[in-house]
């Protein structure tokens, strides 16, 4: 082992208790070995980023916003004796683009009512019931506000933990041998840094923002709005944005989007914007990379993304885990801190089902920590980190699994965590040929579903979309004992 000549690890901090840090939580608590497995949460309840907020009084974002290093967020006292709110990246009418019954966590399905693709008080009224069995170990309305590596002759735990109670605000610190980074990646947003932007934000103030501001579509009512992104929620927020605002709504992509959020009507594609042109010579007016300049837009809104940022960290290990924010460096399988794996990151990775995901991550961490699972060397754990270097860049797509990786990592992480005794601990979940079935087929799935309109309010379940594993399975055997029995040879 790398790390465990210093002890045993027997105090654990986990930072957030949103659904990876919950899920973390158990599979800790279900090894038996640690005596104390303690929750930060700056909310007032479980469910992280699912906790809505209608307040739209938070600090507003740099235009352009591509620095990584933000200051903690602050809450807002709403009320003199309300809980403090955050800023969240939920909107009124979200649902989900994952369908529920690859979503969820193992062990616990969503209730039987639940439409397809659940709403967001539906997935957040479910992750508060996922985590009951842990709120013992949760301090609500805690800020983590700075976190300390410690040396081994300093001390003899490894890290420090000062938080803020947001209630008294008293401020305490806390020792601990392990630390669980579970706080998410939606705090910090993007928006890229396009030649003239800067100049046209400032002639032009409150006309460019970022989808975490958005809300609902009425803002853009009767608007010329121009839509940056083709992620999943950049493309519902288009669908919604469209029913109010002037036709055609414009939706800049660099590329072909990887879902549909079905037709939609009065929306024109176009590329990705080159140029926000000088507010002095033309009248709020873009230039795309077509050549086209478009005039006279009311709003812009980017649905590009965020950057990871750990603010509570102590500057110089930010700065050596954090630098344009696209990714987090220095990490083994996207968890596992290589220069000091008592330090760890849940759900990382993009383009994945996070629930499931963070359970396989979690359950590999407690059993390392636990000392029933061994970590290669630092040199072998550097050699995986400059292999997906190479082949993913150093970019956003270094944390971009998709399928069929993430379906390969999560069972991979799965056949790892099975390697322990199957008597000790909690086992996570392994996809089975259903699920990856299921996984593929997520993106059409989708578009099927948002073609429904209002009737997919009422639809439940894959099979009422025409999306039957059971009978797809039938059809393929049938065609492949056709085929043997004409004689035509099929590979197995």
């Amino acid at each position: 082992m790398v790390f465990l000549s210093r002890g045993d690890i027997k105090r654990v901090a986990i930072i957030g208790a949103g659904p990876a840090g919950v899920a973390t939580a158990k599979y800790l608590i279900a090894e038996d070995f640690f005596d104390v497995v303690d929750m930060y949460e700056q909310r007032a309840y479980f469910g992280g980023a699912w906790n809505y907020s209608t307040e739209t009084s938070f600090g507003k974002t740099d235009i352009p916003q591509i620095n990584p290093k933000q200051p903690l967020q602050s809450p807002i006292q709403v009320g003199h004796e309300e809980e403090p709110k955050f800023a969240s990246p939920m909107y009124d009418q979200l649902q989900t683009n994952i369908p529920n019954n690859i979503m969820r966590h193992s062990g616990k399905s969503f209730p039987a009512d639940s439409q397809l693709f659940p709403r967001r008080e539906t997935v957040l009224q479910y992750l508060r019931d996922y985590a009951k069995s842990v709120k013992s170990c949760v301090k609500f309305q805690h800020q983590v506000l700075d976190i300390q590596r410690q040396s081994s002759e300093a001390a003899d735990t490894l890290w420090l933990v000062r938080s803020q109670n947001l209630k008294t605000k008293k401020e305490t610190a806390d020792q601990y041998d392990a630390i669980v980074i579970a706080s998410g990646h939606y705090t910090v947003p993007y928006i890229p840094d396009i030649d003239g932007i800067k100049r046209w934000s400032e002639a032009y103030p409150e006309i460019i923002s970022h989808s975490m501001h958005y809300k609902n579509p009425e803002t853009y009512r009767g608007k010329k709005v121009v839509v940056v992104g083709n992620s999943a929620s950049g493309l519902d927020i288009s669908t919604q944005i469209s029913t109010t605002s002037k036709k055609p709504l414009l939706v800049s992509q660099r590329s072909k989007p990887d879902w549909s959020s079905g037709d939609v009507p009065h929306k024109q594609d176009v590329p990705e914007i080159v140029e926000f042109l000088p507010p002095e010579i033309h009248q709020r007016a873009v230039r795309f990379k077509s050549g086209h300049v478009e005039t006279g837009i009311e709003a812009v809104l980017f649905c590009t993304g965020y950057l990871y940022s750990y603010p509570f960290l102590s500057r110089p290990l930010h700065s050596e885990l954090i630098e344009d924010g696209f990714r987090v460096q220095h990490l083994y399988q996207h968890i596992f801190y290589i220069e000091d794996p008592t330090l760890v990151f849940l759900a990382l990775p993009m383009k994945v089902i996070p629930f499931p995901l963070s359970e396989v991550q979690a359950a590999v961490v407690a059993r390392v920590w636990s000392r029933r699972l061994e970590l290669p060397s630092k040199v072998d754990m550097y050699k995986w980190e400059n292999t997906l270097v190479a082949t993913n860049g150093t970019g956003k797509g270094f944390h971009t699994l998709g399928f069929p990786r993430d379906f390969d990592y999560m069972n991979y992480l799965h056949d790892l965590a099975a390697q322990t005794a199957q008597n000790i601990g909690r086992m996570p979940p392994r996809w089975n040929a259903k699920e990856a079935w299921a996984r593929e087929r997520v993106p059409a799935i989708k578009h099927a579903f948002a073609e429904k309109g209002e009737e997919r309010h009422r639809i439940r379940t894959m099979e009422q979309l025409g999306y039957d594993y059971e009978a797809w399975l039938g059809v393929r055997r049938e065609r492949r004992t056709s085929e043997i029995q004409n004689g035509i040879h099929v590979l197995a």
